[in-house]
């Protein structure tokens, strides 16, 4: 089976024989519906196959689509010019290049339809084009845009360029509105939408289907699409890993599973991860090692939010839908990327829960916070394998030294409270250890600070914030932390530690261990 990754052109997929899991009815349904469209799509979940796909069906390319759905549903087959602008390819750090790209798109369509340019600004050009193109064909025209909003997201955090950025959009995308005329589809894809972007408000008849149960899963792929059109694949890893297609299953949903665009719309797997894990035939995180998008560095260095309670949030259906002030409130953009995503919903007060999609994704942006945010020489991952090696062999000594020799060789400022930056962390860290720890765990007389279990061992931490490792292990003894265990044949070890605001590090920890 040939698996279709980083594969974003439609007839090469389709010509060398590529997998192809068939969205093309949702395709029809769209163009046949309306003019106008927008979806927003975290980064590497087939957008611009996506895109790609309208291109070669609005240029009547019927035999690229001969045994998809939309084969028999389309009778007509007309060819339309298609104008596809990508915005995807470059890095926008100046105004410049945007300037240079949208030059450099506008340049090939008037040489294609001879056009004599006299113009400098884009809109005006994009206008000839459009015109030209409709003249020539003699059919009204079809614009496609890929990742619109990529210069503003390599811009966030710069305001000059972002204004700059934001104009030179307006003025470019707003001459759809002024064609609409000479226009038969029009179709905008990105990460994120932008509501200050005029492109939205210019364009009263936009629809925006990105929450739309119909087209929950045109992009990603569907447990049922799993099971049906890659059981081969399943198969051979499960055979690979030494499990069963069963528990396969369950870690592959566990891995790349969970990303809700509406509610109560089923998951679907984030596909680049799950075609890269079926052709390596590993669980590996793939999606967040393609590397650190420039937009997430810059909002964890700039946002004031306490990125600490992301998970359960919730929030109105309007913030998820525009991105306006992601500094102040990075939630929509967050979502809108891809980091979170919706699990549950409240119907009588309109409230969304969003939390981690999956392992892959909760792990990877707690590693980068983590190790962003505390500038550590040791990465996220390196601490928290040798800490789950110590729980798992019974040596609480050693998962002390490594957190002790984290805090030793950093220098950190998660939110500029060095309480509060401490136990954030002291939670990052326990958190990322997975299923077997709980941070306050509730017990009758008060809140355990973190507590592990392992098939055989137990350990109860209390953490003192200037104070010593004395007065966390008394606490422990006096509000009764161990008692639920008392019948427990596992050993249970008490952990008591001690912060120094001022040092900024452990400054003491004990150990109380029963056989």
């Amino acid at each position: 089976m040939k698996y279709p990754i980083s594969v974003q052109n439609f007839e090469k997929l389709r010509q060398e024989n590529y997998l192809y899991i068939d969205k093309t009815d949702r395709i029809f349904n769209i163009v046949n519906t309306g003019g106008y469209y927008f979806l927003s799509r975290p980064r590497r979940f087939g957008k611009s196959l996506l895109i790609s796909t309208m291109q070669a069906y609005f240029q009547g390319r019927k035999e690229l689509f001969e045994g998809l759905s939309i084969y028999s549903m389309e009778k007509d087959w007309t060819e339309y010019p298609v104008l596809r602008i990508d915005l995807s390819g470059t890095t926008y750090t100046s105004q410049a290049a945007l300037d240079e790209k949208l030059s450099s798109i506008l340049c090939k369509w008037e040489g294609q339809y001879g056009i004599d340019n006299k113009y400098v600004s884009p809109g005006i050009r994009l206008e000839a084009v459009i015109s030209a193109a409709h003249e020539s064909s003699g059919q009204k025209v079809v614009v496609l845009v890929d990742e619109y909003d990529k210069p503003i997201m390599d811009a966030l955090g710069k305001e000059d360029l972002m204004d700059y950025f934001r104009n030179t959009l307006q003025g470019f995308y707003s001459v759809l509105k002024s064609q609409d005329d000479k226009l038969r589809f029009g179709f905008l894809t990105g990460v994120t939408k932008m509501g200050k972007l005029s492109v939205f408000s210019g364009l009263n008849n936009l629809k925006d289907i990105s929450m739309l149960p119909a087209y929950s899963d045109i992009c990603g792929i569907s447990e049922k699409e799993l099971v049906s059109e890659l059981s081969e694949g399943v198969k051979e890893m499960a055979e690979a890993n030494g499990i069963s297609v069963e528990e396969c299953l369950a870690r592959l949903r566990d891995m790349y599973d969970g990303y809700h665009f509406c509610a109560d719309a089923a998951g679907v797997y984030n596909p680049f991860s799950l075609l890269n894990a079926l052709q390596d035939k590993q669980f590996n995180d793939y999606w967040f090692e393609t590397g650190t998008p420039s937009f997430l560095v810059n909002l964890i260095k700039n946002t004031t939010y306490d990125i600490s309670s992301l998970q359960g949030e919730e929030v109105d259906s309007s913030l998820l839908i525009s991105v306006n002030t992601a500094f102040a409130n990075p939630i929509p953009l967050l979502y809108q990327s891809g980091y979170l995503t919706i699990t549950g919903y409240d119907r009588e007060v309109g409230l969304y829960r969003l939390d981690f999609p999956n392992r892959e994704v909760k792990n990877g942006f707690l590693s980068f916070v983590l190790q962003y945010s505390t500038s550590s020489t040791v990465s996220g991952k390196t601490l928290i394998a040798k800490i789950h090696r110590a729980l798992r062999d019974g040596r609480p000594e050693d998962m002390m030294k490594e957190l002790d020799a984290f805090f030793a060789r950093k220098n950190y400022q998660i939110q500029a409270d060095e309480e509060k930056d401490f136990q954030y962390a002291v939670s990052t860290i326990f958190e990322l250890l997975g299923e077997d720890v709980q941070n306050e765990r509730q017990t009758s007389n008060g809140r355990i600070d973190v507590l592990m279990q392992t098939d055989k061992y137990i350990y109860i931490m209390e953490l003192k914030v200037d104070s010593d490792a004395d007065a966390a292990l008394k606490q422990i003894e006096e509000k009764g932390y161990a008692r639920p265990f008392a019948s427990d044949c596992r050993r249970l070890f008490k952990i008591g530690v001690g912060f120094s605001l001022s040092t900024r590090r452990l400054s003491s920890w004990k150990i109380d261990g029963k056989d």
